[in-house]
């Protein structure tokens, strides 16, 4: 009987394509999860960075009669601020704020009717949700000192009897401007703020019985000029102590400005 002949198996030189398909199609999927999670939407993102200064007030008015920025139903302005306030409480605000800044410059017409009006001791001024009183330092202050002026205690008690009736946020901010303090007592400009602004919060908390729990007092040095430090008078006004009234939503505000 004649043996079966046992032909050798046909081997396979093509199995390496195998892992090599696989190998290629993890990559593919790699590369377009890691596309897909890097690519950035540039036009909403341009509308996030739109919001953001628009909030924060970077440029313009912020909030204030404008049309929102994303699409929905419409919101009273883009600020965080004013999220829930109408259009009859913020004329309301606008109102009352107004009526504190005439009302405090009427109480000190009699004080600073004799001062030059180039030089004013005191200027009133409604900024958004808040009214300031900015108070010359060349008026108040001896030079590089921190001590009120005898002379101007009665000003600044006409001014805080005022704000004291008022029950809001008072801050109490101190400016100079970019020349160096010549006072040994102070290291810097941001020492001779501080002092400034600490030195009329204390005077308005003790004269005038105002909570301290409303009080705020801070020194800004020379890094927030009016006007730019190029001129004797532009120094002038830059030196300043600034009594900044917070309104807020929610205030009751009848009896403001009356």
């Amino acid at each position: 009987m004649a043996k079966k002949q046992h032909h050798e198996e046909h081997e396979n030189h093509e199995r390496w394509l195998v892992s090599y398909a696989d190998f290629i199609t993890l990559l593919f999927a790699f590369f377009v999860v890691m596309y897909s999670v890097s690519r950035v939407d540039n036009k909403r993102m341009q509308q996030v960075v739109r919001a953001i200064k628009f909030a924060m007030h970077f440029k313009g008015s912020g909030g204030v009669g404008e049309l929102p920025i994303f699409e929905g139903p419409p919101s009273e302005g883009g600020c965080v601020a004013n999220v829930g306030d109408s259009a009859g409480a913020r004329m309301e605000r606008e109102h009352a704020i107004e009526g504190v800044r005439r009302k405090l410059e009427k109480r000190l017409r009699d004080f600073l009717q004799h001062r030059p009006s180039a030089n004013p001791a005191v200027v009133v001024e409604a900024e958004g949700r808040n009214v300031i009183v900015r108070l010359s330092a060349a008026h108040f202050f001896d030079p590089s000192q921190a001590a009120i002026r005898p002379q101007m205690i009665p000003v600044l008690d006409a001014i805080a009897s005022e704000l004291a009736v008022m029950r809001r946020p008072l801050r109490i901010e101190g400016h100079t401007d970019d020349a160096p303090t010549t006072s040994p007592r102070f290291r810097d400009n941001w020492e001779l703020s501080t002092s400034r602004a600490a030195a009329v919060a204390s005077y308005v908390q003790r004269a005038h019985q105002i909570d301290g729990r409303l009080l705020g007092a801070a020194g800004y040095a020379a890094t927030r000029p009016l006007v730019p430090n190029d001129s004797a008078a532009g120094r002038r006004a830059n030196r300043r102590v600034e009594m900044v009234v917070e309104m807020r939503t929610g205030d009751k505000l009848e009896v403001i400005g009356k």
